[in-house]
């Protein structure tokens, strides 16, 4: 029931931003076929993936108290195994995330839980029939799991297909769907909280200062189990070359960990963020 009251006006949130986002499309251009090789060329093989953060926060929901309140961290790199071996201009990567809760402001600072998130994908750009760059799409492999034993174990595996686009130079749009297996033992309802994908939109409100960006997904169930994480990035410095924030999350939902997926989250964090930037090609140049 408190899920359900929580959930119904964060749903018709994320219609509103999307509904009220400017569509103009500016004076950036798309790359061209060729300089989107070119600047491939140019990049290393070693690289940020996911978000690098440290952030911490309080629940909305429950009492705040040193149990309930906690710090999560995440490090995420990406390993670029091949540029232009592989046939049809495809690439290959492999990619390690590691998502830790900690629970900071109890007495012996004990690690509540981490998460390890290895994956391996082949990866390619798509053209539009002008040879400028549409996007993005990949296939990988990819584990989850708690790296526990006997009853705390929780992992699932699952095939993903995923496509990067732009709506204009500073909107993004990243859709996941995945094919999930080998999950059943520990956690046969995880779908029930994860679904089969997820949608995520990032806007860039003033370049390399501001961004607002939205993550949902829904379970299988008809009921509002799922996720609705949004989030704000805000670079006080007066250059960004490292890309650094201050981020703003809210996690409203189910599955934020594995060793409670089934769990109702409403956790409010803020902290320090090195912000990803290998989507930066589809905001053009």
């Amino acid at each position: 029931m408190i899920a359900g009251q929580c959930r119904n006006p964060f749903f018709l949130l994320f219609l509103l931003v999307i509904t009220l986002l400017p569509i103009k499309k500016g004076n950036a251009q798309s790359f061209t076929r060729e300089e989107f090789k070119d600047s491939v060329q140019n990049l290393p093989y070693f690289t940020i993936h996911k978000d690098n953060y440290f952030i911490t926060g309080v629940p909305t929901n429950t009492s705040i108290t040193s149990n309930s309140a906690n710090a999560k961290y995440q490090i995420s790199f990406k390993q670029l195994i091949t540029r232009n071996a592989l046939p049809w201009d495809t690439y290959l990567f492999a990619t390690y995330s590691q998502k830790a809760f900690w629970d900071v402001y109890q007495e012996s600072f004990p690690f509540r839980e981490i998460n390890f998130n290895p994956s391996i994908g082949v990866g390619k750009a798509i053209f539009d029939k002008n040879d400028r760059l549409k996007g993005i799409g990949s296939i990988n492999f990819e584990h989850e799991s708690n790296g526990r034993d006997s009853i705390f174990s929780r992992s699932w595996n699952r095939l993903n297909v995923e496509y990067v686009t732009n709506f204009n130079y500073k909107i993004i749009v990243r859709g996941k769907l995945w094919l999930p297996f080998a999950y059943k033992e520990g956690n046969s309802d995880i779908l029930n909280y994860r679904g089969l994908g997820e949608i995520q939109l990032s806007y860039e409100m003033k370049p390399n200062k501001l961004y607002f960006e939205v993550l949902l997904g829904k379970g299988l169930t008809w009921d509002t189990k799922g996720t609705f994480r949004p989030r704000i990035y805000y670079n006080p410095f007066e250059k960004n070359e490292s890309n650094q924030y201050f981020m703003l999350e809210w996690y409203v939902g189910q599955a934020e960990s594995l060793m409670d997926y089934q769990a109702f989250t409403s956790m409010v964090r803020i902290g320090y963020v090195i912000k990803s930037n290998e989507l930066n090609f589809l905001k053009g140049k």
